[in-house]
């Protein structure tokens, strides 16, 4: 192996000397690697972007007029002295870890990854490497997720209720990636689902790329909220409790975020309800995520990092912190802004 790290942190980003490129640099860069479309890892003002093809799209809808190219998952291609392939993360659809490969020597960036299929994003596919770049947004033991299914029959048990007493739901959540999945887990026999702007924007960018998403109604300034009764509205965190919410009436207020699970984070949201679902791998999923690489060299990102780095020292792992821009999952941000 190379005596040089093929990846490096630097003030721009994880940079790969060897291709001369960056994984979703934070600063202006020629050329950028990009694993999904969130905000803190696929920003604006690079020269160049490489992302998966089912990526794109979204990126495009955020970013605007960019310079970019789509490479499939698991396809190989030599940048520089690099051999790079995209491989499914599981986080969104369309998100990818990034393997770099030289002399070889075997990296893989994650980005934002969680390990349970929800049936909307591509699957996560563990990669064999010498060293693994993992996030460590819920990297405590306290943090675990239910099935999936359990979580669904929550949410609409707590939407016909409030349908029943005339209420409007309104569910918070981000508008690229958990939305989405929220939509395949709702019951339309309940009622109507709308949407904000933002978050029916982001659905159908997905819809022209021939992702399946139950239909929906865009709760624009058109809309007349007596029109729709028992509807639920799937709006991003910051939308809740705005003037643009309250033209609907009586309702009740909900969070869908893997926070929930802190009762705490619950009561200073002010909602409802608080539903516990996540886009992000749990402590139990990191640890057989990082188990699956068989990588000795762990770098963490993101999330509990001190607690998280010091539990995989503990237990037999070379695991470092290392500073970066990525902000992982937020109730106070809607990550496609």
């Amino acid at each position: 192996m190379s005596n040089q790290p093929v990846l490096s942190f630097t003030e721009n980003g994880i940079y790969c000397a060897a291709g001369d490129f960056y994984i979703d640099p934070w600063r202006p860069v020629d050329r950028a690697l990009i694993t999904h479309g969130h905000s803190d890892h696929a920003r604006w003002g690079m020269g160049r972007y490489l992302a998966t093809h089912a990526a794109l799209p979204v990126m495009r809808h955020r970013l605007g007029d960019i310079t970019a190219e789509g490479i499939a998952y698991g396809e190989t291609r030599r940048i520089g002295g690099t051999d790079v392939s995209f491989h499914p993360a599981g986080h969104v659809p369309g998100s990818a870890q990034i393997r770099v490969e030289v002399d070889g020597e075997i990296w893989v960036a994650s980005g934002d990854y969680k390990v349970v299929d929800d049936g909307l994003s591509e699957p996560f596919n563990p990669i064999k490497c010498h060293h693994f770049i993992t996030e460590s947004t819920f990297g405590l033991p306290v943090f675990h997720w239910a099935d999936q299914a359990s979580i669904a029959a929550e949410i609409n048990d707590w939407w016909a209720d409030c349908a029943a007493q005339g209420k409007t739901a309104f569910l918070g959540a981000y508008a690229l990636g958990k939305a989405q999945r929220l939509l395949t887990m709702l019951d339309p026999d309940i009622g109507p689902i709308l949407t904000h702007t933002a978050t029916e924007n982001t659905n159908q960018a997905m819809r022209d790329q021939g992702i399946s998403l139950p239909d929906t109604i865009i709760a624009n300034a058109d809309l007349k909220p007596k029109d729709h009764p028992g509807a639920i509205v799937l709006a991003p965190p910051s939308a809740l409790g705005s003037a643009w919410s309250k033209k609907f009436g009586p309702q009740e207020t909900a969070f869908a975020s893997g926070w929930m699970a802190i009762r705490g984070v619950r009561r200073r949201r002010a909602g409802d309800r608080g539903f516990v679902i996540s886009d992000h791998a749990d402590w139990d999923g990191l640890l057989s995520a990082i188990k699956e690489t068989e990588a000795e060299n762990i770098y963490v990102t993101h999330g509990y990092t001190d607690i998280f780095s010091r539990y995989l020292n503990i237990n037999g792992w070379n695991a470092q912190v290392v500073p970066t821009q990525f902000e992982g999952e937020s109730l106070d941000k809607d990550a496609s802004e």
